[in-house]
């Protein structure tokens, strides 16, 4: 096959850093192939990505060396325009991509500047729609949807587009686990129906990697530090060892002996060979489960309904009721649009309930102002956008504290930076960082007023396995001081490791509450939530032992000394 992408001795430098973002990239790609770039937070993957459809050097202005060119053009000689007619992107900030006032006038945006006939272009809008299952939501502006729902509206429109090189930035973003998966199986079906090139830029190996990829580039600190299929890569730990997570079955299969260069490893089903069974019941077997006690309750919800329009409009949160414990780390878990940041946005009186009550250590917030709860109780939203307003890290962390007057200001913003693994970039602005970075700094903010409560919204999203793992050491020891924290999330993972509960929305009704081990072994329940199983659960079927046990084992090895210590 002929190559469509080069890359040749390539370095690219932003204007207002003094090193290179990307160094020396030589880089093929043939056309037809579907290939992951992947890589931890800040390792320039989005960079590389950007430098293809023309974001760059043209509205961020930066200089580069070596050459790079896309079907023999180079497209830092074109305009953004004419790049666009040869690379297709949906990115990972959806906000800054969408033009139509309604979702289907932004899917038609494609067909109305090439021209096709109305009745056409209604039949694409409609074709698109229903492969993403948004249909409803045709007539509704993109910015009233929920994050997973941008997602899903981005990828329509992508197929909407003529380019032969597509190239999605993080697409399983903000998407729920189900949504992701089908996200995923509509890139394939556009890679095998169409036969153009895609490209992929994402960190969630497990979810991307349910779907075969012909390659997988790895980037790190700028440069290609690997370029192989995806097993080769497994066996080879390249992923681990560059800040990315592996497939949790395959964490699993190694926690119990299991030597990747050797046994039967990738892909998942493949696995169930009579060594590996015998292994892993041994190794589960030897694994004690923890308990964590948590008693004194700090977070009541009563009853809570809610619906817009005050109160005339459909009913989004449905008499909803649980308890959040102190020092209890409770996983929000449901499907995009099942009420979980409307019902967050009502804890915090951003929202005002129809009926029902929050109580706070017994005490009803029914008529504290948003002001008053701010206080105790510390909210970070999805999108990182809608929460910066300072122009460094530093004013943005110590802004929140100036204004309640606090003592030894900087201090306490320089800790909440380290935390969150900012620090080295305290003085740069906001509007240079990463979505991942703006993410983590709305935390850190948040981190540095010191909350009874803290809800967190899809936390780890946008962050690679290192800083989301530091990140969520950092929310236990936090936990452990006695703080109550919601996490809002899609990220199975992270509910099964780090919450003691999880709470499941379903159409705005709990429809699950128990721990991690065993609401994430029930597959009705799952299904019914829009929620993924995760590779171990599909393991334990086929190491025929129960999923609850298998997490059980994983968890608490995760946990362990002998893990820690070997």
């Amino acid at each position: 096959m002929k190559n469509i992408v080069e890359f040749k001795n390539f370095t690219f430098k932003y204007i207002n850093q003094s090193n290179p973002t990307l160094k020396n990239i030589n880089l093929e790609i043939r056309a037809g192939e579907k290939v992951l770039i992947a890589g931890p937070s800040g390792s320039g993957k989005s960079t590389l990505g950007n430098c293809l459809n023309g974001i760059v050097p043209f509205s961020k202005d930066g200089g580069f060396k070596g050459e790079l060119t896309i079907k023999g053009l180079k497209p830092y000689e074109l305009s953004i325009f004419e790049i666009s007619k040869h690379v297709g992107t949906v990115l990972q900030d959806q906000d800054g991509q969408f033009i139509g006032l309604s979702v289907g006038e932004d899917i038609a945006f494609l067909d109305e500047n090439n021209c096709v006939a109305e009745e056409a272009m209604h039949e694409n809008v409609e074709k698109a729609l229903e492969l993403v299952e948004m249909e409803s939501q045709k007539e509704r502006s993109p910015y009233e949807l929920s994050g997973g729902q941008k997602q899903r509206v981005s990828l329509a429109g992508i197929m909407r587009s003529s380019a032969e090189i597509l190239l999605f930035d993080e697409p399983l973003a903000n998407l729920d686990p189900e949504s992701g998966k089908r996200a995923m199986k509509l890139i394939t079906q556009i890679h095998r129906n169409t036969g153009k090139t895609i490209i992929v830029i994402e960190h969630r190996i497990e979810d991307v990697l349910e779907q075969n990829f012909d390659r997988v580039t790895i980037i790190n600190q700028g440069e290609i530090v690997a370029d192989g299929t995806p097993e080769k890569l497994i066996r080879e730990n390249t992923f681990i060892d560059n800040g990315l997570r592996e497939p949790l079955y395959v964490e699993a299969l190694k926690y119990a002996g299991i030597d990747p260069e050797k046994g039967d490893i990738y892909p998942l089903e493949n696995i169930a060979t009579e060594k590996n069974i015998h292994q892993i019941q041994e190794w589960s077997r030897k694994i004690q489960v923890k308990e964590k006690m948590l008693n004194e309750s700090a977070l009541e919800i009563q009853k809570l309904r809610f619906a817009y329009e005050d109160g005339e409009g459909e009913e989004i949160i449905k008499g909803v009721s649980f308890i959040l414990r102190k020092g209890e780390i409770l996983g929000l878990l449901g499907n995009n649009g099942a009420g979980k940041s409307t019902l967050s946005k009502i804890i915090t009186g951003i929202a005002k309930e129809t009926s029902g009550d929050i109580k706070l250590f017994g005490e009803s917030l029914k008529n504290q102002s948003i002001r008053a709860r701010g206080k105790r109780i510390g909210y970070v939203m999805q999108n990182p956008n809608h929460m910066l307003t300072r122009e460094t890290l530093m004013e943005e962390v110590m802004f929140g504290l100036k204004v309640r007057k606090e003592k030894d200001v900087e201090k306490k913003a320089e800790e909440a930076l380290k935390v969150c693994g900012l620090y080295q970039y305290r003085h740069w602005p906001v509007t240079a960082l990463s979505y991942g970075q703006k993410k983590r700094l709305t935390i850190a903010a948040i981190l540095a007023l010191n909350p009874e409560v803290l809800i967190l919204d899809e936390p780890t999203a946008g962050q690679d396995y290192r800083h989301y793992r530091e990140f969520m050491e950092f929310i236990k020891n936090i936990a452990d001081t006695g703080v109550a924290i919601i996490l809002i999330t899609h990220d199975m993972h992270l509910a099964l490791e780090y919450t003691d509960r999880v709470v499941v929305l379903c159409n705005g009704e709990v429809i699950g509450d128990d721990k991690p081990s065993i609401i994430l072994g029930q597959k009705e329940l799952m299904e019914k939530a829009n929620l993924k199983e995760t590779s171990l659960s599909q393991m334990a079927k086929m190491m025929k032992i129960s999923p609850e046990i298998l997490m059980n084992s994983f968890i608490n090895y995760e946990n362990s000394e002998v893990k820690i210590n070997g």
